[in-house]
């Protein structure tokens, strides 16, 4: 029996997430080790210095570099408005004037007297950093940033566009092989991340920003529905900073392709759930994938058997032993034991009993990954 499987891209109900939050520029920490965060909590924030203008006040008013800064009526460090006169030269006995008036608003920054330019600098942008995911702040990097970390069902997509958000995840689509079209998109998935099955149609995903939608996960994409959306070919940009109002995520590629049975059975059995979501995506050196992080509590053995079953670990389903004593062999699920199982190592773990052909074993359910028949 063949099977195939995409490797690569993982899929999974139950993983430990870290997310590092770093500021681009040093500056204030909001957060404590041990501190419970959500996901649009600022960890940290700081200022980025404004734009730069370079000003000739010595041309301007036809003087020596060197006499500017006893021509300047602003000095460094104030602030002006765009178009006050900064600088002001008398000739002809006082009867003629020659003014430098400020080309932006900001600060004086630097007055050259060797020169005879003035730098203005514009006001500072402030810069805020989210969690991200809802955890738990597990250290911090002095006036850089954070790490949080979360327990969470894990999906990564094979292509995204915009960046970070989040929301309640809802079904736009009943099984892996529907169509997102319009008419799938209704009011009441405003704020919301939703999925479809198949391909997602580039009316479904306008309609989906009209109707306040904050992401959509589907199984595909149109390449020409791609250029469509964006107004331009995207090429081999990176993308993740597409101000289009919503984030998209495909988890399989271009074209009508069905979304996996895993993957759409693991999104299903997490819908009403908070659902953090990233479209940033990068294939080249340094690979960035799409994700949806679906935050969970530390799974308890109850939660550990909701979310196998949620995964598709049923009785019959075809798995691949992905650690050793059984590394690499096929085999199927044959019995699902509800209660933990002592390994060799004395250690205690969730197992399942694996039929390879006529031989059972026993493996751990952490040993194995479904594959897609």
């Amino acid at each position: 029996m063949a099977h195939t499987y995409t490797p690569g891209l993982k899929v999974t109900a139950k993983t430990k997430i870290s997310k590092q939050r770093i500021l681009p520029l040093k500056g204030e920490l909001l957060v404590q080790v041990e501190q419970t965060v959500a996901p649009d909590d600022v960890v940290a924030r700081t200022e980025l210095p404004g734009n730069a203008e370079l000003m000739n006040v010595a041309n301007l008013l036809n003087v020596e570099p060197e006499e500017v800064p006893e021509r300047m009526i602003k000095q460094e460090g104030d602030a002006v408005e765009e178009g006050e006169i900064i600088a002001r030269a008398k000739s002809f006995f006082g009867l003629m004037k020659s003014e430098a008036r400020a080309k932006m608003t900001g600060t004086i920054e630097k007055i050259n007297e060797v020169t005879g330019q003035v730098l203005l600098r514009g006001p500072s942008l402030p810069v805020e950093v989210k969690a991200y995911v809802s955890g738990k702040v597990i250290d911090l990097r002095e006036q850089e940033g954070c790490t949080v970390e979360t327990w969470a069902s894990f999906v990564q997509g094979i292509f995204g566009i915009g960046g970070e958000t989040n929301g309640e995840l809802a079904m736009a689509c009943q099984s892996p092989d529907q169509q997102l079209t319009p008419e799938r998109i209704k009011p009441e998935m405003a704020d919301k991340v939703i999925v479809g099955g198949n391909r997602v149609t580039a009316a479904a995903l306008k309609k989906a920003i009209e109707q306040g939608v904050r992401g959509v996960v589907a199984g595909g994409f149109d390449d020409q529905d791609l250029r469509d959306f964006l107004g331009y070919d995207l090429g081999v940009a990176i993308t993740g900073t597409e101000q289009l109002g919503i984030t998209l995520i495909i988890t399989e590629g271009f074209g009508d392709i069905n979304m996996a049975d895993k993957t759409f059975r693991l999104l299903e059995a997490n819908a009403g759930k908070l659902a953090c979501i990233n479209g940033a995506t990068q294939i080249r050196a340094g690979v960035i994938r799409p994700e949806v992080v679906i935050p969970i509590e530390t799974p308890t053995e109850k939660v550990e058997a909701e979310i196998s079953a949620a995964a598709g670990l049923d009785i019959g389903n075809p798995i691949r032993v992905i650690r050793a004593p059984y590394f690499g062999r096929l085999g199927t699920v044959s019995a699902l034991p509800s209660d933990p199982h002592v390994l060799d190592s004395g250690s205690k773990a969730r197992v399942l009993e694996v039929d390879f052909d006529g031989e059972k074993a026993i493996v751990p359910r952490a040993n194995v990954e479904l594959i897609e028949g």
